[in-house]
């Protein structure tokens, strides 16, 4: 769909709602923290996700999605504007999300356009109206007022559904919070069908996140299942990665997924995912039970992958596959690729959602997101809607910020860093051969017209990022601390007067990379 102004919008938006009983109603799933192998649908046979795996049967795969910024606070504002976090700007240490930018947010459009829309789970990010004020962690800042039924939590929230209050009633019945949600959006779901308009459901998953806490009620699921390492686990793995990679708190000392507790955690996380997979089979059997199920489009997705060991690495954050690739399943029932088992390998993105449920809705995509709908992917999975997306960090030890670009085929990725020893470091890998990225082929003679292309397409990112980065939170300092023509001796002046106030993980002569008191928990 072609991108518009905001006054071509407005118009729109009053045709749509006249509109109403022909529109799709729309079910957005988000997990958090969800590897992109965690499924069965994604040839992890050890997995048992039963519904899930139903969903993409009867749905498309998207199996080279990647989220832009793999954090959960910058990822969730990116699927809800479609915009790059640069150009939204928010994220941990960044600040909060302007209302200007949240009044184009997709829940807001859908609203606008009449649709009844609700809200579930972890909300993830602050809406303020000055940017340098954060409050994610409270319900004051949270956007109630933009939905019509409201059962979301600030900050992480609690796997014990009594702590959180918006889903507290649901406690005695449903103790842990992923069933919880699933009879919380059943509720809607049954509300929401006696009504004579559209409605979008958005229901946001706390699991897998850490704590890892699963629901009691599948400690059998798997019980005697031994877990595979990967071929990237642990140090092994990183071997051959540059320095800056391994100088945030991610490389070995979130020891969660390393030896020796690495599979009784990995029963734990799996665990988790088997209680989301339980609610969405939950929630599709409430849409069936209403009648709903010949309209309704459902999309899951994470904000976010989750390294588990691989490289040495625990959380998410850089820009490998483990922890920015994540699983997307779009699914149309009024479309002719159901019941297909279609694959899509196009690349796409968080920054894809929003355009992707206004196109669903009928509705314009406005000028200024960076996503595309995948809409017509549905009907020729063999296309693409991009030729390179943006991968960034900007968050946490200042070497481990970088920008990366993806194709279909390639990644690559630029370290800027060259101080405390290090240098400037490029990778490039083959994701047709090389998904578990241990073969850096940049200094390859036979890839070098391969590189200088990947190294063209990530100078057009930068450009991008120089043209449409928001003027504040130092990113358009960031724009020239990543770009590759500037010497390190520009950077390195730029460094110390701005970013080592603002990101106390990274003193001068502290390799380490041990998160401050404030990351702790993210």
């Amino acid at each position: 769909m072609k991108a518009v102004g905001w006054t071509t919008i407005a118009g729109a938006m009053q045709h749509a709602t006249a509109s109403n009983r022909q529109r799709p109603n729309i079910v957005f799933l988000l997990t958090d923290d969800q590897s992109y192998n965690s499924l069965g649908c994604m040839g992890n046979r050890q997995v048992k996700t039963p519904h899930f795996d139903e969903l993409a049967a009867d749905g498309v795969v998207f199996s080279a999605h990647y989220d832009t910024t793999s954090i959960c606070m910058a990822s969730r504002a990116t699927i809800m504007t479609g915009k790059y976090e640069y150009r939204h700007g928010c994220n941990f240490t960044r600040g909060s999300l302007t209302r200007g930018q949240w009044r184009r947010s997709y829940p807001v459009l859908l609203r606008e356009a009449g649709y009844y829309t609700c809200f579930a789970g972890k909300f993830g990010f602050a809406v303020t109206d000055d940017p340098d004020k954060s409050g994610w962690n409270s319900n004051d800042k949270m956007p109630m007022d933009s939905f019509d039924v409201w059962h979301g939590w600030p900050g992480q929230g609690s796997y014990r559904t009594a702590d959180n209050e918006f889903v507290a009633r649901y406690a005695e019945k449903y103790p842990h919070v992923t069933r919880a949600l699933g009879t919380a959006a059943q509720d809607f779901i049954r509300e929401v069908s006696k009504r004579r308009q559209p409605f979008c459901l958005s229901v946001s998953f706390k699991a897998p996140h850490s704590p890892l806490q699963p629901d009691p009620e599948f400690d059998d699921v798997y019980a005697d299942t031994t877990w595979q390492e990967p071929p990237n686990y642990d140090e092994p793995g990183a071997a051959h990665l540059p320095k800056q990679a391994k100088s945030g708190r991610q490389y070995l000392k979130i020891r969660t997924f390393r030896p020796p507790t690495y599979q009784q955690n990995m029963r734990k996380y799996q665990q988790q995912i088997y209680g989301v997979d339980y609610a969405i089979g939950m929630i599709r059997a409430e849409l069936k039970r209403q009648g709903l199920v010949d309209n309704t489009i459902i999309i899951a997705t994470s904000d976010n992958g989750y390294n588990c060991g691989s490289h040495g690495f625990g959380g998410k954050v850089l820009p490998y596959e483990e922890g920015s690739r994540a699983p997307l399943i779009v699914y149309d029932p009024r479309h002719k690729s159901t019941g297909k088992g279609y694959r899509c390998r196009s690349v796409t993105g968080n920054i894809d959602i929003m355009p992707t449920l206004l196109d669903f809705a009928g509705l314009p995509i406005p000028g200024d997101v960076d996503g595309k709908s995948l809409r017509p992917l549905l009907s020729n999975p063999d296309g693409r809607v991009r030729d390179a997306m943006a991968i960034l960090n900007v968050w946490g030890s200042i070497p481990t910020h970088e920008l990366s670009v993806v194709t279909q085929d390639y990644k690559y990725i630029y370290w800027f860093f060259a101080g405390e020893g290090m240098k400037a470091a490029e990778e490039l890998y083959d994701l047709r051969n090389d998904r578990y990225e241990m073969n850096n082929l940049a200094d390859r003679p036979e890839k070098q017209t391969i590189l200088h292309e990947m190294r063209s397409l990530y100078d057009l990112q930068i450009e991008r990022w120089k043209k449409n980065c928001v003027q504040r939170s130092e990113y358009p300092e960031w724009g020239t601390l990543l770009d590759r023509s500037v010497p390190w001796e520009t950077k390195e002046k730029v460094i110390p007067s701005r970013f080592m106030r603002s990101n106390p993980e990274f003193r001068s002569g502290e390799k380490t990379g041990r998160s401050g008191r404030t990351n702790a928990k993210r």
